[in-house]
């Protein structure tokens, strides 16, 4: 009665002396406070709009036109003619009205005038030549000289919002059908023999000349209408209608900066980086995070950003969604299998540091048990999607069942207090295998996977996330992790590892949600037993291979992702003995709403190189002209997939349009339902101007990974964490009989010692030739 009686605001009654009113002086307040703080918000959103929609013209640009409106007025007879036809339409002619009259002629040259500048930079932002000139030796044309002098001069003159640059970029452009057949029969040539070839090569004849005609009518007509033809199908048919379970199959993991170790206060590691997502939170909210440029010039889609916080992929019988929640006060913290919401807001600001700290060490010390059914609540999360949209509805659609849903999907993010430590010693590597393994999996039931992400912290102090994959792409969720690493070396801890500061205010007390769990347990369990068996199967080796990094790369005057690439084909043709279907991702986020697309790492010219290394009979001048050549094929690739010219993308939402129109075709069947047995990403750093790896050369994470995307296959997930230091984080499934984690670790460890032997060879005969 006490909790009900404090969420009313005010009640009144009649009786026989009159009226009788009572209200809640702090609760109105509460309900005051937070109507300002949203009006504000809305106030600074509309500000933010409309910087954006002038960009990159600033606003002060509209007093400039008016002064030479007026001056023109007064000091030109001629010119007052302009601002007279306007008069005519104003309800008077006096010296105010003229003022009126010069401003409103002022506005209209202004806005054309901004329009023409919106316009030509986005035209200049559709040209792509740079990107194949900027890299590889390629000598630079004047005209990417003065394309990027141009985008200088329009960029230059006004500091970006985050979301400044989204009307000027352009729309992923839709290929021709007959080139992505080009550059898909190239791509499965090395994988198949001639006849299986041959077969393939009419089956796309006939889907070229067939009804690819008119799938790519419709695809074209939806390139035109809507602002991606790719992104809003890819998110809806590749994440929210996938049925199977989050764990291991979709969701990835991020890891801490291992070389170094700020506190081993769990509860100070833990007050900092929630306080350190909070700050970027306001940054965003505030559109203040500065945009990423590539080569401080070309601006990258940030439209992902806005659903980093307060996201939650809510179950569907066939279809998920995801829903975004403007605002969020409080956060959910997960520990010893008990559920607590923390209001993160106090006096309205964001409590500090050390007032978290508190509040997380009040977690940290409360002995209470979990009620029946809490502690593994969370797999109904992590397994069939289906059968937890299903339970949703049944036991979660009201009461404090509900109540306590609602607390964690509204959350701006959930914190996992680990009981555990997470480890890492260079001496022993099963101990950052088992770091990454618990971020990625846990024990199947203590992260809520539907979140965007949750805060991992180990109970040594060290952390690591587990982000849900369908709202945003990695290199997302990179960019705040490196802001919390700088961030935590910036801000740092008191001397005794606790964080700095005395607390101002009383931080509020962390809730126990409530939980009424007991007709749900067989539900439950069925979730569990299933995420139980993924977790159990998956096998992780995170390799840190520190003989070479992107230094050695890069004198050998090749891409070092291209260099590692190729060292993973040669890897894989010695762990199965044949070449596979390769999958690295990359991204198209230089044209508006962007995500990824394919590249495919094997090629005729990769797999010419790998028989080579395997050749006794071939000399080492012809494996390394062999290798630059497939090298270059890949950077090519590469680019190509950046500026829209991918295969995959392309040929899934033509894949999509038939099945609207009920078509079959069989070579789409095919297509699609080949598996990338050798499923690879590049985890990206340095995102951030913050990122100083020569201030802070151990501030750098070990990367991130995620599961297998084939049964029988691997996922490989890298990093190039410096000059001569490279993660691996590999990923296989123990149930499979032809993959093996640490034997592929093995085998990527063997190909790059060998990749630089024979530089090295090379280098000497080289250097004996010339002398």
């Amino acid at each position: 009665m006490a909790e009900a009686h404090s969420a009313v605001a005010f009640s009144f009654s009649i009786t026989h002396e009159g009226w009788d009113v009572n209200f809640d002086r702090e609760v109105l307040h509460l309900v005051w406070a937070s109507g300002i703080r949203s009006w504000k918000k809305r106030l600074a959103r509309f500000k933010n709009n409309v910087r954006n929609g002038i960009f990159p013209a600033p606003l002060q640009s509209l007093w400039a036109m008016m002064g030479i409106v007026l001056a023109l007025r007064y000091a030109n007879n001629t010119f007052i003619r302009y601002t007279d036809i306007i008069l005519q339409y104003l309800p008077g002619t006096s010296y105010v009205w003229q003022i009126v009259s010069c401003f409103i002629l002022s506005l209209t040259f202004w806005l054309i005038l901004i329009y023409i500048v919106r316009y030509t930079f986005k035209l200049m932002l559709m040209y792509k030549g740079w990107m194949y000139e900027s890299r590889g030796g390629h000598k630079v044309s004047l005209q990417t000289k003065l394309w990027g002098l141009g985008i200088k001069l329009l960029s230059s003159k006004s500091k970006p919002l985050l979301y400044s640059y989204q009307g000027s970029l352009p729309k992923l452009p839709l290929p021709p059908v007959n080139e992505t057949m080009k550059r898909y029969l190239k791509s499965v040539r090395p994988l198949m023999n001639d006849s299986e070839y041959e077969s393939m090569v009419k089956l796309a004849n006939e889907f070229e000349k067939g009804i690819a005609v008119k799938l790519q009518r419709y695809l074209w007509l939806k390139s035109w209408w809507s602002s991606n033809y790719v992104s809003d199908w890819w998110e809806e048919y590749v994440y929210l209608r996938s049925r199977t379970p989050l764990i291991v199959n979709s969701n990835f993991y991020g890891t801490d900066a291992i070389m170094l170790h700020s506190t081993s206060i769990q509860a100070a590691r833990a007050a900092m980086i929630i306080w350190q997502c909070l700050q970027y939170r306001r940054l965003i909210e505030r559109q203040e995070l500065e945009p990423i440029r590539v080569q401080g010039l070309v601006p990258l889609c940030s439209w992902q950003y806005e659903r980093i916080f307060n996201t939650t992929r809510v179950p569907g019988a066939v279809s998920d969604k995801i829903v975004h929640y403007n605002d969020s006060r409080h956060i959910v913290v997960y520990h010893a299998g008990r559920y607590f919401k923390v209001m993160i807001y106090s006096q309205n600001r964001i409590l500090h540091p050390c007032e978290i700290e508190e509040q997380i060490q009040s977690i940290l010390d409360n002995t209470e048990k979990p009620y029946v059914g809490e502690e593994k609540v969370a797999a109904l999360t992590a397994a069939d999607r289906t059968h937890w949209a299903n339970t949703r509805t049944q036991y979660f659609f009201k009461g404090i069942n509900r109540q306590s849903l609602d607390a964690i999907e509204k959350a701006a993010f959930v914190v996992t207090l680990d009981e555990v430590p997470y480890e890492y010693d260079p001496e022993n590597s099963k101990k950052l295998d088992e770091f990454g393994r618990i971020l990625m999996t846990g024990k199947g039931y203590d992260r809520w996977f539907d979140k965007s992400f949750t805060l991992c912290i180990g109970s040594n102090g060290r952390v690591g996330f587990n982000a849900e994959h369908s709202w945003a792409d990695a290199p997302v969720m990179g960019h705040l992790w490196e802001h919390f690493l700088c961030g935590d070396l910036v801000v740092g801890y008191q001397e005794n590892g606790h964080t700095k500061g005395t607390p101002e205010l009383e931080p509020p007390k962390p809730i126990r949600l409530q939980w009424n769990l007991e007709p749900v347990l067989e539900a439950i369990e069925k979730s569990y037993q299933i995420s139980l068996a993924l977790v159990n199967d998956i096998d992780l080796r995170i390799l840190a291979f520190n003989d070479y990094g992107k230094g050695f790369m890069k004198t050998a005057r090749v891409s070092p992702d291209a260099f590692i690439q190729m060292a993973l084909q040669l890897a894989y043709y010695r762990d199965a003995g044949k070449f596979s279907l390769t999958y690295e991702a990359s991204m198209t986020r230089l044209y508006r709403e962007g995500r990824t697309e394919t590249v495919r790492p094997c090629t005729l010219e990769s797999s010419a190189w790998v028989k080579s290394m395997l050749d006794p009979n071939v000399d080492m001048n012809k494996r390394i002209t062999l290798l630059r050549e497939a090298c270059a094929t890949h950077q090519r690739g590469y680019q190509d997939a950046m500026c829209g010219k991918g295969i995959d993308r392309h040929l899934f939402c033509l894949y999509v349009v038939s099945k609207y129109l009920e078509v079959e075709s069989p070579f789409l069947n095919k297509v699609l339902s080949e598996p990338w047995r050798l499923s690879t990403s590049q985890t990206p750093h340095g995102q951030t101007t913050q990122f100083d790896l020569r201030k802070f050369p151990n501030c750098i994470s070990a990367g991130g990974g995620f599961g297998p995307v084939a049964n029988d296959g691997y996922g490989v997930s890298y990093i190039i964490a410096g000059e001569n230091l490279v993660f691996f984080h590999i990923s296989s499934k123990k149930s499979s009989p032809h993959t093996d984690s640490n034997r592929f670790a093995v085998r990527i460890k063997e190909a790059l010692n060998d990749m630089k032997s024979l530089y090295d060879d090379w280098n000497k005969s080289t250097k004996k030739l010339s002398s």
